[in-house]
């Protein structure tokens, strides 16, 4: 059987519930990622930010107002404002196709992924992409 933990990616960028909405923007346009796992001081899971929660927040591009006004804006708004702390999670040896089809019937873009209460990964829809990848790579090489 395949698990959740054979696809997921270990590499985590976390933030903490106190830093701020431009933290966040400028962690996901660095690392090109659409998801950050909030973890308090003490290494507990907080919950979850995603790009969108981060759009939905954020002063727009067409406001009349320079960027150094709006990351200053942003600045001031702390993630525990606008995460999500109800987040649904997978331990690690969840079956990755029960994972795949409640990601699709939920419409969630990622899942953290947890051993002994710890997170230790995150499936997210581009593991999939690429494991997709992979297998379309294998069947061409078979025609």
């Amino acid at each position: 059987m395949i698990t959740v933990k054979d696809l997921m990616s270990h590499e985590l960028y976390t933030l903490k519930p106190t830093d701020t909405i431009q933290q966040a923007r400028e962690l996901m346009l660095k690392k090109r990622i659409r998801h950050i796992p909030i973890i308090e001081e003490n290494g507990k899971f907080a919950g979850l930010l995603t790009k969108q929660d981060v759009l939905e927040v954020s002063v727009s591009a067409l406001a009349d107002i320079g960027l150094k006004e709006r990351n200053e804006l942003e600045s001031h708004v702390p993630i525990s404002e606008v995460m999500i702390s109800e987040v649904v999670i997978a331990e690690e040896n969840t079956n990755l196709i029960k994972a795949a089809n409640f990601m699709l019937q939920q419409k969630h873009g990622c899942l953290p992924v947890f051993k002994d209460s710890k997170i230790i990964g995150i499936l997210t829809e581009s593991d999939f992409v690429k494991l997709s990848l992979y297998l379309m790579k294998k069947i061409d090489d078979y025609s």
